[in-house]
């Protein structure tokens, strides 16, 4: 399926080693309703889901954890709500508000123009979204004063998944598919596909990338983010084409590659996205070659702390590899069955694109 440029998607953006800590790339006053005074008994975090569910193993679920952690740690119960379709969006956000949530998180691009809307409607209530930028008319500013944007340089990352997944496929055929084409999932694909590129660069081979053309934007798409047949299909799509390493970018929609893989019997490793799906989805811990980490726990938790500190700061998060935003996780059982020299080549690899001697850039980047 074709999808359009940068500007038509909805919404702006989402080194080796364990889950990663996010540091903050700027810092601003408060423009929310924090006040510096006030009790974290007074305090009320809340968060909204998108239509991938708490209990998703990845992006919603990691929110979740650093909220429900970040609430603890202050000793205040939130108050969660999932979203069961986009048109839950909205209402959902104005119940938050309604009783009187003091920060409102919301989890995913998918969001960002009701969020937009409430922010602007709720001036005293701080809100934050996760992987947008919250610039809706692509003015490079965020449309509301009370709103900070958790954000990520998944490419970074992502650059070193497919020089690992290029490295590792017996067959030179790597796929790729999405959720919907939000550049928090291209950035995803353009990383995966850079990395490959280079891959076949420094060893003079020709790996191919199925699912995504960089040049051109355009790829494969399920339409949502939704484990189901058409997940399925896709994924058996990118199989036929001879892909024995497939990157999934979008919530649960790599449960059902992990069901078509099974169904096929065949040799294919899986990459996953955001948390380490080796360790949360430990029932299929043997598929995973690798994960693409998004510090969206520690991220989600140090603006929670610090709103409830009265200290909220609207200024974007914005995870790199430089200050552990983003990473990628250990071979776990891959470990015998990757080459003895790859994780030497992935140290130098981020060491380039952390001094800036290897690029690795998407249109979809956040703007640092």
């Amino acid at each position: 399926m074709a999808i359009s440029t940068r500007k038509a998607a909805a919404g702006a953006i989402a080194g080796v080693g364990l889950m990663a800590l996010l540091a903050g790339c700027a810092s601003a006053p408060s423009t929310g309703g924090g006040d510096s005074t006030g009790a974290a008994s007074d305090f009320l975090p809340c968060m909204v889901s998108d239509a991938g569910g708490f209990t998703d193993k990845s992006f919603n679920q990691l929110g979740y954890e650093g909220l429900t952690e970040a609430a603890k740690d202050l000793g205040v119960e939130p108050i969660t709500v999932q979203s069961d379709k986009a048109d839950d969006y909205k209402p959902n956000l104005q119940s938050l508000a309604d009783q009187g949530c003091s920060l409102i998180v919301s989890v995913g691009f998918a969001l960002s123009a009701d969020t937009v809307d409430a922010a602007l409607a709720n001036p005293d209530v701080d809100y934050a979204i996760i992987d947008d930028a919250a610039d809706n008319d692509f003015d490079g500013k965020v449309d509301a004063p009370n709103i900070k944007p958790i954000l990520f340089d998944t490419v970074q990352a992502a650059f070193l998944a497919g020089y690992a997944a290029a490295d590792y496929s017996k067959t030179g055929v790597v796929g790729t598919f999405g959720g919907q084409p939000f550049p928090s999932v291209q950035i995803f694909m353009d990383g995966f596909a850079e990395g490959v590129a280079y891959y076949n660069e420094q060893k003079g081979k020709s790996v191919q990338v199925v699912g995504w053309d960089v040049a051109a934007q355009t790829g494969s798409f399920t339409g949502g983010f939704e484990a189901n047949d058409t997940a399925k299909q896709l994924a058996r799509t990118l199989i036929d084409q001879n892909a024995d390493v497939l990157l999934p970018v979008g919530g649960p929609i790599f449960l059902s590659a992990i069901a078509e893989i099974q169904e096929t019997g065949k040799d294919i490793a899986m990459i996953g996205v955001d948390a380490d799906l080796y360790e949360t989805n430990a029932e299929n811990k043997g598929l995973f070659l690798t994960s693409i980490l998004k510090g969206m726990k520690a991220g989600v938790a140090d603006t929670v702390t610090e709103a409830g500190g009265g200290k909220f700061d609207a200024a974007a998060y914005i995870g790199t590899l430089e200050n552990e935003g983003v990473g990628l996780a250990p071979f776990h059982d891959f470990e015998s069955k990757v080459s003895p020299t790859l994780a030497d080549e992935l140290d130098k690899i981020k060491a380039g694109i952390i001094d800036g001697s290897i690029k690795a850039t998407s249109v979809s980047s956040p703007v640092k």
